[in-house]
């Protein structure tokens, strides 16, 4: 197990911790980014059925 003598320790990764918080980053901005895509892609869905249920009625 590993153990840390301090916060400062932790962060660094025994000097590894801009690749380790780097990555941490990237994949966090990843994952934001692509939960973004998904709503705009499911409330342009939404509309887009809500139109065409119109045209129909329409009719």
């Amino acid at each position: 197990m590993i153990y840390w003598n301090s916060l400062s320790d932790f962060l660094q990764m025994g000097g590894h911790g801009p690749f380790v918080w780097g990555s941490f980053a990237v994949t966090a901005l990843v994952f934001a980014i692509e939960i973004m895509q998904i709503r705009r892609q499911r409330r342009q869905t939404e509309a887009s059925i809500r139109d065409e249920s119109y045209a129909t009625e329409k009719n």
